[in-house]
């Protein structure tokens, strides 16, 4: 029987990606055994950015400790010959490389598909970018809130009390979901695909078109049924009093989510509103806000801990709305393995999110921290051939770090 570290054991990524969707691909990745080899710039500091220019690189060195898990580093100057060509023998073995740059920066730097199927045509290449390779938008700049806005995401999420304005979310839904997330599904996809053609290929992944995909059920609700997506129109983004968050006595927010009649009766009971178990769904706005005005009074008569208590002793779809800390310290989080303490390049200890998809025969686990810069440069170019003096003569010109 073999054994296997992982269902991606064997399987090595060549990852050329810095900003947040495509580490956490290669994370994924990692997480489930692949070896992820960090292609980092020579020549540059760590953080890649001045942090007295940049307020926002002290958030982002963190978040580079929990997506860099479990991974290798080596630093190459992408712009020399040499590096290239160690680029190149790099890949000639990999089994994977991932990219997140703007459309055409590949190409200039000669490390683009095209070039590197020409060596290996078992590759497997993954372009992760904002718009994709193609389209009006593709060589476009962007963010998350962007994507998100294209894709057809953001127009969905809003208050009711905010006049139909978009709520920003943090940037789970394009960077995270619509693109590390849908990136690391198409390469195990072409991964499987490989099994059968012997065959590399190429992936174009745009976030924009991950968060469109992420609308799938909203959109056919409004092309099937004519559905008012926007800000708390529907049922699913808060226009309805049994799909909702309410201030509780102690000024915390607590979510309801009973949508199905049985769910919401015994809502309706537990709040003593049983004058309220015939109006859900109720058309008339009038009634509707009546509804939402009785829950808010009454959700405020109790603490969000004691509503969850005593809303749990029954059929009902509600739980506290946690803050970061209380979900790091939520007894269910830590109980399903989602809270783990992984060690940091500086030498501390820092609590991340394990690992989500629970595998029977071959779980992953978060396999160590995250490297330093080039902190496996040396092993790498040895097993490439390389001896120490050729290393130490590639890092004293910038070649590698």
């Amino acid at each position: 029987m073999t054994t296997l570290d992982g269902p991606l054991d064997g399987v090595q990524v060549l990852d050329l990606s810095a900003l947040a969707p495509g580490p956490y691909c290669s994370m994924l990745l990692a997480d489930m055994g692949a070896e992820v080899i960090l292609i980092e710039q020579a020549g540059r500091p760590q953080g890649r950015r001045d942090l007295a220019r940049d307020p926002n690189e002290e958030r982002r060195r963190f978040s580079s400790y929990a997506l860099g898990r479990g991974k290798r580093s080596i630093g190459l100057n992408l712009k020399t010959d040499e590096a290239r060509e160690i680029f190149y023998q790099l890949s000639q073995d990999a089994d994977v490389v991932l990219e997140g740059f703007r459309p055409g920066v590949v190409k200039r730097l000669g490390v683009d598909w095209e070039t590197l199927a020409g060596r290996n045509a078992r590759l497997i290449y993954c372009s992760l970018s904002g718009f994709g390779q193609t389209g009006p938008y593709a060589s476009h700049v962007g963010h998350d809130i962007n994507y998100i806005a294209t894709g057809g995401a953001l127009g969905m999420i809003g208050d009711q009390d905010a006049g139909g304005r978009p709520a920003i979310p943090v940037n789970i839904i394009a960077d995270f979901a619509g693109g590390g997330l849908m990136a690391a599904f198409a390469i195990v996809c072409a991964l499987q695909a490989r099994e059968r053609t012997g065959e590399g290929q190429y992936i174009d992944l745009g976030m924009s078109d991950g968060a469109m995909s992420l609308i799938t059920s909203a959109l056919a609700g409004y092309e099937g049924a004519g559905a008012d997506m926007s800000p708390a129109a529907h049922v699913l983004n808060g226009g309805e009093p049994h799909y909702q968050v309410y201030e509780t006595s102690d000024g915390r927010w607590f979510s309801v989510g009973s949508m199905e009649p049985y769910f919401y009766a015994n809502l309706c009971r537990v709040l003593e509103l049983d004058q309220y178990i015939e109006d859900q769904g109720t058309t008339d706005h009038a009634r509707k806000a009546e509804i939402q005005a009785a829950f808010k009074e009454v959700f405020k008569t109790r603490t969000a801990y004691e509503w969850h208590e005593l809303l749990n002793e029954v059929d009902v779809c509600a739980k506290p709305v946690l803050s970061l800390e209380e979900a790091l310290q939520d007894e269910h989080n830590i109980a399903r393995g989602m809270v783990v303490e992984v060690p940091t390049p500086d030498g501390g200890v820092m609590r991340q999110a394990g690992v989500a998809p629970k595998l029977s025969a071959t779980p992953g686990r978060v396999r160590g921290g995250a490297p330093v810069r080039g902190q496996d440069t040396e092993a790498l170019l040895e097993s490439l051939g390389f001896d120490a003096d050729a290393v130490a003569s590639l890092r004293e010109r910038e070649i590698v770090a």
